[in-house]
């Protein structure tokens, strides 16, 4: 069997449950607000912490970025003392360079006059030889074809002594009718005329002889003075 329901009741049974739903939302709510109240929130707290892991990376960029710099530094300095050696090894290096230079130059130079010392002093003594020649060629009269036949032959081994020497660069100097040089000449005789100019070669007694610029042999000769009146 069904009861009948009174409408009036049953909407008085909605309005309380309503009454009860909107009840607890009310005590939901205070206990929230209750929560919240109990949750202090340092704003200031919260943002000085931020503002100091700012502060602290800050500060670390900066050592880092003052370790770069020292590093940076060192090495400038490193460079700059490479720099400096470089330049004295190299100032090094160019003045080795020049004494070798001038050493191998000496040496050479001395080579060069040793050479021409020894030579010169084997020419000087074949100059005698030359003289010989020369007395005999001035002092031998060949009378009959014998003897013109050993003059010839002495004569060709004479020229062709001559022409050693020429090749080997000996000259003869050429003194009469020169101004006397003590360089080249030795005055061994001094004869008064008015013939010659005063301190005029006017007789090669001994032949002198000269190898490019340096002097073999001085010559010796007679020299012209003014007569005295």
């Amino acid at each position: 069997m069904i009861e009948d329901v009174n409408p009036a009741e049953s909407s008085s049974i909605e309005e309380d449950k309503a009454s009860n739903a909107v009840s607890e939302v009310g005590s939901d709510i205070e206990e929230l607000k209750a929560e919240d109240a109990d949750i202090d929130i340092d704003f200031e707290n919260e943002f000085s912490e931020v503002a100091a892991d700012d502060t602290a990376s800050d500060s670390e960029e900066s050592d880092v970025s003052e370790a770069d710099a020292a590093v940076i530094a060192g090495l400038e300095d490193q460079i700059a003392q490479f720099k400096v050696q470089l330049e004295d090894r190299n100032s090094q290096y160019l003045r080795l360079t020049a004494d070798f230079e001038n050493f191998r130059k000496r040496t050479s130079r001395e080579k060069e006059d040793l050479e021409l010392q020894v030579k010169c002093n084997t020419i000087s003594n074949m100059l005698e030889v030359v003289d010989n020649f020369e007395r005999a060629r001035a002092q031998i009269k060949p009378q009959n074809d014998g003897e013109m036949a050993v003059h010839k032959s002495y004569q060709s081994v004479y020229k062709q002594l001559v022409e050693a020497l020429k090749r080997i660069g000996v000259a003869p100097m050429r003194a009469e009718g020169k101004e006397f040089d003590p360089n080249l000449h030795e005055a061994v005789m001094r004869e008064p005329t008015n013939e010659h100019p005063d301190g005029t070669v006017i007789e090669e007694l001994v032949r002198g002889y000269v190898l490019g610029d340096r002097v073999l042999r001085h010559a010796m000769v007679k020299v012209a003075t003014p007569l005295e009146e």
